[in-house]
């Protein structure tokens, strides 16, 4: 059954990517790519892993498409296309999807115990961490803990991207502040939507909180309550409007939440090796070393949802901010 389903979801993705690529108007495009996303996701909770497939919903068909909708705001409804190497296009295209098909020649059986990536690192992950972490979720340790290096960059990487969009939308020549659009004034006139989406928000915070803070013992973290809880906020926007939801979280506070966060993660860091440890190896917190690498896991986790949160939330802001071209 769990074939037959995967073969189904394979295949709604290939006709979703098809219609996304052959139609021409930018708002079915959008709808489209959500979907895609959603599909996508499911693909990979029948791949048992919970934790990308939450984060390709939240971020993939929730944001990315809140976001693609505010940028479709400031431009045409139809594509138009200008080019003419179709040929071209449609030979590289077949030639790299014959190259990965033929690669795929070589990849292990699904599921195969004697598959590479099975006698590298994973053993060692799955035996060390109920000894040194002592937490069920493996892919929490992984990330959080050994390969904390590594999560630091990617928070880092959505400081510096969410800094890089807010210069291009944000950017002024000078003048005075430009006054919030009307189009931003949400929905508070239509009142089906707006009660049924006050009704959801409360219960997408407490899920995000729980996401937040039970990602050690089920998927979820920082990443994912990040978006999250973004989602909530920017529900809160379309229903409220652009005064009121930057009333609820200004944006001087988002921009502490961006940069805050990512020093929270990092501070961690040096106060390990101020503790005579290494850098972010949480063991030294604590009279524990297990002890210690759950507060750490706990904190730095926090730093990644506030970052996360505070990125995604500007983006929204300051497309919202801006006019139609």
């Amino acid at each position: 059954m769990t074939i037959i389903l995967s073969i189904f979801l394979l295949t709604m993705l290939v006709i979703t990517a098809v219609a996304i690529v052959r139609i021409r108007n930018l708002f079915a495009a959008v709808m489209l790519s959500g979907i895609f996303s959603l599909l996508l996701a499911a693909n990979f909770f029948l791949l048992d892993a919970a934790d990308v497939a939450l984060t390709e919903a939240a971020v993939g068909a929730g944001i990315s498409t809140v976001l693609f909708l505010g940028a479709l705001a400031m431009t045409a409804e139809t594509e138009h296309s200008s080019s003419t190497n179709r040929g071209i296009a449609l030979i590289v295209t077949t030639t790299t999807l014959l190259a990965l098909i033929y690669a795929t020649f070589d990849k292990p059986a699904f599921g195969d115990p004697a598959a590479p990536i099975h006698q590298h690192v994973a053993p060692w992950y799955l035996e060390t961490t109920r000894e040194a972490i002592d937490i069920p979720n493996v892919v929490t340790a992984v990330l959080g803990s050994f390969r904390g290096y590594d999560t630091l960059g990617e928070v880092f990487v959505v400081f510096t991207a969410g800094i890089g969009v807010l210069f291009m939308l944000g950017a002024r020549s000078g003048g005075p502040k430009r006054a919030i659009p009307e189009q931003t004034e949400g929905l508070r006139h239509y009142q089906v939507p707006r009660i049924v989406g006050r009704m959801l928000i409360p219960f997408i915070l407490l899920f995000a909180l729980y996401v937040q803070f039970h990602g050690e013992y089920s998927p979820g973290g920082g990443f994912q309550a990040g978006a999250i809880f973004a989602a909530a906020m920017i529900l809160y926007a379309l229903l409220e409007g652009e005064k009121r939801a930057l009333h609820a979280l200004p944006q001087k506070l988002l921009v502490f939440l961006i940069a805050g966060g990512a020093l929270l993660y990092g501070g961690v860091g040096v106060v390990t090796m101020l503790l005579g440890g290494n850098f972010l190896d949480y063991s030294v917190l604590a009279d524990d070393p297990v002890k210690g690498q759950q507060m750490g896991l706990l904190v730095i986790e926090a730093g990644v949802g506030i970052t996360v949160t505070g990125v995604l939330l500007s983006i929204y802001h300051a497309f919202a901010a801006r006019d139609k071209f």
